[in-house]
Order: structure tokens, then sequence, then C-alpha cells
């Protein structure tokens, strides 16, 4: 089994760090971590350090870094941007996407959206996404962190704009011809994924979005839910451009 992975602000620069707070808490309690054992730091932007355990105190560990590296970060980007849905299944989408390797995740305050974000309500929903994709991150022993954007959450004309500029836009509908296997993909900039909520997208909405630039896509017969449609597509595209 690979080393745990504990994300810190930044890497130590010299050969000891000691590791406390939530992470510490983490690795010394939940986890127990022994004198001896091995583990991953990682800033979240690419940069990781190797690190052995030599002091275990409480809710602390004293580690001896190892060995350092550094993944740049996957090129083309590729952002999701999800409609807002009821109950967890939007961060059980957050939860599955990190983990497959998204690189950022809109939240999209859809029309047919059933839960809408406003005020500290919607702060607090935008930092539970914040908080899935950090410990999602962790598991997948990710040396990137995905961005959640949103203020906390965006509109369809962000969403627009965000299309716009990007090297290549699908809107996943489960009506349209072309499929996001065959689909060409650009080899540099932002691939965007507009994944819609549980009422779907609107009519609207999807024509501003494809004269945006961005082409309605299929995976396949079956029609996915919300938390799990970004996670297959996002298993396609990482597939197809090498990821995997």
């Amino acid at each position: 089994m690979s080393a745990p992975l504990f994300l810190v602000e930044a890497l130590p620069t010299g050969d000891t760090l000691t590791l406390d707070g939530p992470e510490g808490h983490h690795a010394a309690t939940v986890q127990r971590l022994r004198v001896g054992e091995e583990l991953l730091l990682a800033d979240g932007r690419g940069g990781t350090a190797a690190a052995v355990v030599t002091t275990v105190g409480r809710g602390t560990l004293d580690v001896r870094v190892t060995s350092r590296g550094y993944a740049d970060a996957p090129v083309p980007r590729i952002v999701v941007v999800q409609g807002i849905a009821k109950g967890d299944r939007g961060e059980l989408a957050v939860q599955a996407m990190t983990e497959v390797g998204v690189d950022e995740i809109v939240p999209w305050a859809a029309s047919r959206s059933v839960t809408q974000w406003r005020g500290d309500r919607g702060v607090r929903a935008r930092d539970k996404w914040v908080a899935t994709a950090r410990e999602a991150a962790k598991q997948a022993r990710r040396p990137w962190l995905p961005v959640v954007a949103g203020a906390p959450d965006e509109s369809t004309g962000t969403v627009v704009r965000r299309i716009a500029g990007a090297g290549a836009a699908f809107v996943l509908h489960e009506e349209a011809e072309e499929r996001l296997t065959t689909a060409e993909l650009p080899g540099t900039g932002e691939i965007v994924l507009v994944v819609g909520p549980e009422g779907g997208i609107a009519p609207v909405e999807l024509t501003a979005f494809a004269d945006a630039g961005a082409r309605p896509v299929r995976l396949g017969p079956s029609v996915l839910r919300t938390s799990t449609a970004g996670v297959a597509a996002l298993s396609v595209l990482a597939t197809r451009l090498g990821r995997w």
C-alpha cells in the first residue's frame, strides 16, 4: 500500500518538519502512524516530499524528509461545471471527480437546480465541496489539489464566458448525437465539461452554451445521475488524453 498523503501549506525547506494541526492529529491519532513509517507531504500545487516518521507526539509527528518531487500540472486542464444538486449528490460528484483527476470544479446555479445556494447557506455548501475535494485528493494521493470555483456559485452567464475562452467545451446531454469518445480534443488550454442538475439542462441554457462554442455530447445509451455523469465523462477524457 502506498504511503498516506498529508497536505501542508508549504513544504519544508530543511530536512525536518513537525506535522501538527488537523493533519498532525489525523496522522498521529486517527491513522496512528509510528516511528519508521513513511508518508508523503504535498502542497497541493505539484510539490511533494517523501518523509519518514522520527517522533510521535500528542496529535503531532516529527518527520525527516528523504526525497522531494514535483509533478507538472496536467495539460489540457479539465474543468467541470457541475449543476448544484440536492442532498449529498453534489458532494458525491465532487469526491468521485477529484479521485479521477478533475482540475477545477465550478458550482453552477442552473435554472433547474432544486437546491439554490443563497447567502450563508451557499457559503457553507461551497465550503463542504472544498473540504470534500481536499479529502478526496489526499485519498487519491494527488499532488495537485483541484480548485473549487464560485462565490459561492456561478451563473449561466459566467459559465458562458468560461466556455467562450476554452480550448473545447462539451455539454453532457442525453439527446446529443456526437459521442465524447470520438469528439475532437485540444492539446492545450482548458476543456470545459458541463454537467446538469437532476432536472437536466434547460433549452435556453443549452442554446446559450452552444452559441458560446460548446458541443452537446453523450456517453452512451444510459441516462446517468448528476452525481455519476461527471466522473464517467472524466474517465473517458483521462483515457483519451493519456492521463490513464
